[in-house]
């Protein structure tokens, strides 16, 4: 600003320099006897510049031609008309300087790259609703709409604009994000999703206290029937645990609780299994039976059989007991045992026993790294083979009692033994471990599944577990807990109940829009990419056009009989949360054992009736990219701000889940769903090599916080399919401004163009804050890598990034060497 008022200084000097030299001319005239007028003007700016000459560096030198004698002033000897003209041409002389001032001081700013003046965010805000872009220059537009500007002061609030691009783009992005987001007591993180989740909760919670009515739907009452019961809190108090203790004595008892008095003899690990099947348990604590689509004929069904699943994740567990995490589930073990009548002592002996064998369970398991290959878990045997090879367990006993009533077989049923190498240990394990420690582990297994809805101080004990695990320090209110026991219990009722009250039916449309968009730039890159041969192509080309799209909800969910017909049989109580919560289990159970001989209707509107979530998927066996209504809101999505940034929120989303049908595990898989290997060899090659490229530059990026590396392979896909989505989307949005014409920008945004903007939004909808516990849970056990590195590996690998940021070679942005897949 100084520079600006020295150059005006000058400016001003000159034209007043000018304006002496005319003065002087017109007193010679006034000498001569000219005109009035000239008279007038004359001596007004002399008079004036006299008393302003001082402001300036060089005063004007009045000549001594006007210097009137003492006796006959000027103005005394002047008629009252010539005071009134001189007066009027006074005020027309000061509007002429002012406006050339104001003019002349536009073309230097002009001149000197200065487009616009800065503006308050106050003033940008209290712009009218209706105030139509304003235009600055003629180079581009402003959008004033309230969704701009609430669109606008969002991305504001997130950035940090003293870093630079080029270095850190999710620091610019996010950096005000991390600095002034704080992490309530009761989560473990805050990013896009979990906020859009909060606002989700509120609106379901709405829904689900609204009293229940004469000829409500039956769906309807049965959310409402259960939310009303998690919310009991005097009945669940008064009850205590007795619910549970009943069960397990159902069950043969707990051998840490009845002590001396447990029947050995009473137990068998496979009738267990029954037990648990029946009242609504998971059968899934030795060894994993489901009910699954066959991946080699996505037409029919199949049983599967699979390692177990575990309390606490097989790669903390494979570390053995002295594991910081371990320890900690020990303890809640031995502590919850305790709470519920066990004797301490006793406890800690017997449960770590116990514990050591689910650390066995974890050791005998196939780690994650290893689970990626579809093929090599695809392993079917007959009943017959089965029982040849793993002669330990009565097979057709055990699969008909589980799939019971509904369902039977014989030998020359075909089974998928997904880890062979897991059945082999586990026969040999359980003949060498004694039924107290078997008995032990499971009956934990059943505890740890029920502390959620028992006492609070069962309850407060899981916390503390849970706080070492994620570190958030608090339970979530009660309403939300309650709110999520009953979304995710009944997802089809309270689903159908959302749409119906909150969704806005354009979103949908406009989400097809943007699907087709993006599905047809990947197309395009699948036709470009020159690694791939013309037979391998062809056949990516006919999986790319036969992928189904399923958006926002089914029809079905709006038709209340069909809703009706789902939930039949299924029925709550107020008054007992634990019997409701495992009627439900049970409820699930049977639909999808009594599936098996039921064809495969891959657009079932059951599969796809979860409209109340923040996410997306993509399913291999159906080759479809699912969006449900719940993340087609919010910072994903909105029809009341510009297409750049839908394309780069919700767009990335949608890229995201069209790349994983190319991703390292679901490339494996054919148009139709089925395991076939479609590629050709030296294809197949190419990619695995560039599919590395990956790998190694995720592996390579250090989580400073905690000190960990990323884990390149575990992450790989989700990897892909992040690199590959922002290119579709940011292609998509090309595509969309060549139809449409380029959009307005954004205000207090004004220099960032809209292709800047787009990989703004991008960027800004994995603005995330962790706790380091949860974050090295994240790294550890997770497919997704930490939001900062979904943002900085995709943009880096972009060169259409750093094109539009304008980033050097080099930089971290823009690093010589980059990645990519597609």
């Amino acid at each position: 600003m100084e520079i600006l008022a020295e150059e005006s200084r000058m400016v001003c000097g000159r034209f007043i320099k000018q304006i002496n030299l005319w003065l002087r001319v017109q007193l010679i005239r006034l000498e001569r006897g000219r005109s009035l007028c000239n008279v007038v003007v004359g001596l007004f700016l002399y008079n004036y510049l006299e008393r302003r000459s001082s402001l300036l560096d060089n005063p004007v030198t009045i000549p001594s031609i006007v210097r009137l004698g003492p006796k006959a002033s000027f103005w005394g000897r002047r008629t009252l008309l010539e005071k009134r003209l001189i007066i009027a041409s006074v005020v027309i002389s000061i509007m002429a300087i002012a406006f050339l001032f104001a003019f002349l001081a536009s073309i230097y700013m002009r001149s000197n790259g200065i487009n616009y003046l800065p503006q308050t965010s106050e003033m940008r805000i209290s712009s009218p609703q209706s105030m139509p872009p304003a235009v600055f220059g003629s180079d581009y537009e402003i959008c004033y709409s309230p969704g701009c500007v609430h669109t606008a002061s969002k991305l504001l609030s997130n950035m940090d604009q003293n870093v630079d691009p080029c270095d850190d783009f999710y620091e610019f992005s996010c950096g005000s994000f991390e600095k002034n987001t704080r992490i309530p007591d009761d989560k473990s993180s805050v990013n896009t999703f979990s906020i859009i989740t909060d606002q989700l909760q509120e609106q379901i919670r709405a829904l689900l206290e609204e009293p229940i009515t004469e000829g409500e739907p039956h769906p309807f009452i049965l959310a409402k029937t259960l939310y009303k019961a998690c919310m009991n809190k005097s009945v669940i108090e008064a009850r205590g645990v007795k619910p549970l203790l009943d069960i397990m004595k159902r069950f043969g008892g707990w051998p840490v609780l009845e002590g001396d008095n447990w029947n050995e003899h009473a137990f068998a690990w496979d009738d267990s299994v029954y037990r648990f099947r029946t009242a609504g348990y998971s059968v899934d604590y030795f060894l994993d039976f489901s009910i699954s689509v066959d991946v080699k004929n996505s037409t029919k069904r199949i049983i599967d059989l699979d390692q177990a699943s575990l309390g606490l994740s097989r790669e903390y567990l494979s570390h053995g007991f002295n594991d910081k995490l371990v320890q900690a589930y020990y303890s809640y073990m031995v502590d919850i045992s305790v709470l519920l009548g066990a004797d301490r002592k006793r406890a800690e002996t017997e449960l770590r026993e116990s514990l050591d064998f689910e650390i066995t369970l974890a050791n005998i398991s196939l780690p994650l790294e290893k689970r990626r290959n579809a093929t090599a878990l695809y392993n079917p045997m007959t009943v017959t083979q089965l029982q040849k090879r793993f002669p330990k367990v009565d097979w057709m006993k055990y699969i008909n009692r589980l799939l019971a009533p509904h369902v039977s077989i014989d030998m020359d049923e075909v089974v998928i033994v997904n880890v062979p190498s897991y059945i082999t240990s586990l026969e040999q394990f359980l003949e060498s471990t004694p039924k107290r420690v078997q008995a032990n582990y499971v009956m934990w297994r059943v505890a740890g599944a029920s502390v959620s809805y028992l006492t609070d101080e069962l309850r407060r004990r899981q916390l503390s577990y849970v706080t070492v695990l994620s570190g958030k320090t608090e339970r979530e209110s009660r309403w939300k807990e309650c709110v999520d026991t009953t979304s995710m219990s009944l997802s089809i009722s309270v689903g159908a109940l959302y749409i119906r009250k909150y969704f806005n039916e354009d979103s949908k449309k406009n989400a097809l829009e943007m699907v087709k968009d993006i599905r047809e730039q990947f197309r395009r890159t699948l036709e470009e990419v020159e690694w791939m041969d013309d037979t391998t192509r062809r056949a990516a080309l006919a999986k790319a056009d036969a992928m189904a799209a399923h958006i926002a909800y089914p029809d079905e969910m709006l038709n209340d009989e069909k809703l009706s017909e789902f939930y039949e049989g299924l029925e709550m109580s107020e008054d007992k949360l634990m019997e409701s919560v495992l009627n439900l289990t049970l409820f699930g159970t049977d639909y999808l054992f009594q599936k098996l001989r039921q064809p495969v209707n891959k657009t079932d509107w059951v599969t796809h009736g979860r409209p109340a979530i923040v996410n997306a998927f993509y399913s291999s066996i159906e080759n479809s990219i699912q969006f449900p209504a719940g993340i087609l809101q919010g910072a994903f999505f909105s029809a009341l701000r510009p297409a750049y940034m839908n394309y780069g929120a919700i767009g990335f989303v949608i890229g995201h889940e069209i790349t994983h049908g190319f991703d390292d595990q679901g490339r494996q898989f054919d148009k139709d769903g089925n395991l076939v290997d479609w590629w050709q060899e030296e294809t197949k090659q190419k990619y695995l090599k560039k599919a590395k490229c990956i790998i190694d530059q995720y592996s390579n990026y250090t989580v400073e916080e905690v000190g960990l590396k990323l884990n390149g392979v575990n992450t790989q896909g989700e990897n892909i399919a992040d690199n590959g989505g922002i290119k579709g989307a940011y292609y998509a949005y090309e595509a969309w401004t060549k139809r449409h014409g380029e959009e307005p920008r954004l205000p207090g945004l004004e220099k960032y163009t809209p292709k800047q903007l787009f990989w703004l939004s991008a960027a800004s909808t994995w603005c995330s804050v962790y706790r380091k516990e949860a974050l090295k849970l994240r790294i550890t056990t997770g497919f997704h890598a930490p939001g900062r590195f979904r943002v900085l590996g995709p943009l880096s690998n972009m060169e259409e990034f750093s094109r539009d940021y304008s980033c050097p070679l080099g930089s971290p942005m823009n690093p010589k060497n980059k990645c990519k897949v597609w």
